[in-house]
């Protein structure tokens, strides 16, 4: 990959996660959802400035990603973009101190291997 390969991939991966954290935010704001408040929280998502700011993110995400998938492979470009998972879980750990057990940590290395392993070129 290119370095303008690199930063359409940086681009959508950091407005991908920015949008999960607006979503988790938004979610927590609006609380659980049960059968008595399914429609007013489907009118609360929309009114919830993280939740729709959340959207946003993940739209501009998408166009950063519809940018990387011309000029680099769709086998390359769609393992990299894995590497979200990653981040999303270090944002609930530090942000909304969710636990990370062993086996989640192990996953996420395997992520980080298969992306590395994808992207790898020998010129």
């Amino acid at each position: 990959m290119t370095l303008a390969e690199f930063g359409l991939l940086f681009l959508s991966l950091l407005a991908s996660v920015g949008g999960q954290f607006l979503l988790k935010a938004g979610a927590l704001k609006l609380g659980k959802v049960g059968a008595s408040n399914v429609v007013s929280h489907i009118v609360g998502m929309a009114t919830t400035p993280e939740v729709v700011a959340g959207f946003g993110l993940y739209g501009l995400g998408a166009i950063a990603y519809i940018l990387l998938l011309t000029r680099v492979n769709l086998s390359v470009a769609s393992p990299s973009i894995a590497l979200s998972y990653v981040f999303a879980v270090l944002i609930g750990y530090f942000v909304f101190k969710e636990a990370i057990p062993v086996q989640r940590v192990v996953g996420l290395g395997f992520i980080v291997c298969g992306v590395l392993l994808v992207v790898w070129q020998k010129h």
